[in-house]
């Protein structure tokens, strides 16, 4: 089977314990990454036989690198930090899976990847049509492409975001500072990870967090005891007892 052996199998990585060295290594195993990348690859080797025009193919990527910001904006705001999933059978696991476990323990690495069966269909749905209007198939696929590396970029800053190392780069110390206020001080502003114009254009943007409200609700995105105990399902799947207060998850050093 496909990754069936790899450095993740069987074992967690918690980034609080990481060094840069060790992340760098848990990055490049992650089998979701490994398929970003390879189908990044994939679409400009499709772009490149299919034979764009160099203008159009440039014009989509762009176009792709440019949307990608805002739609991760809307994603996370309305669908990630949305509380709809989660009253329904059919969607709380998978609103368990995308955001809440994150949530719940921001060091664990493998719910800070985002989930296959949720991102590829998103990249595609947003970039395939951006490509093909701006120059067809050959455009689509370099928007794809454009898509699947501009993830596996966001991926690795939300991880360093994560990380206990001061990074030298002071633009990235202050997008680490924004998403760490986001995690630990208040949800409902910070939603970018590397791009926070959409927030400052919404307002959901703040700086420093003596500027904005603290949220008691940071640690489990609203779905509290009360919640719990209506819609009890993502509870019985995190071994929560429905009803009972719904705190940061704890574990075992």
């Amino acid at each position: 089977m496909l990754f069936a052996r790899t450095p993740w199998s069987g074992r967690k990585y918690f980034l609080d314990k990481m060094t840069l060295r060790e992340l760098a290594w848990a990055y490049a195993t992650y089998p979701a990454i490994q398929v970003y990348a390879l189908l990044g690859l994939a679409g400009i080797a499709l772009a490149a036989y299919w034979g764009g025009e160099p203008l159009a193919l440039a014009a989509a990527g762009a176009a792709t690198v440019l949307v990608y910001p805002l739609v991760w904006y809307l994603l996370h705001r309305f669908v990630l930090h949305g509380r709809t999933l989660y009253k329904f059978p059919q969607t709380a696991a998978l609103w368990k899976r995308i955001h809440f476990d994150h949530h719940q323990d921001p060091n664990d690495l493998g719910v800070l990847f985002g989930a296959l069966y949720t991102t590829l269909p998103t990249i595609l749905l947003v970039t395939l049509p951006i490509g093909w209007l701006i120059g067809g198939p050959a455009a689509a696929a370099l928007a794809a492409a454009a898509g699947m590396l501009t993830t596996c970029f966001y991926e690795f800053c939300h991880c360093i975001q994560h990380l206990p190392f001061t990074p030298k780069r002071e633009w990235l110390r202050r997008i680490k500072r924004y998403h760490l206020a986001h995690h630990f001080h208040s949800e409902h502003g910070n939603y970018g990870i590397t791009n926070y114009f959409w927030d400052r254009l919404f307002g959901t943007f703040y700086a420093e967090p003596k500027t904005f409200p603290r949220s008691e609700t940071v640690f489990n995105l609203g779905y509290t005891g009360a919640e719990s105990a209506r819609f009890p399902w993502v509870a019985s799947l995190s071994g929560i007892a429905p009803g009972s207060a719904v705190l940061r998850r704890g574990r075992e050093e």
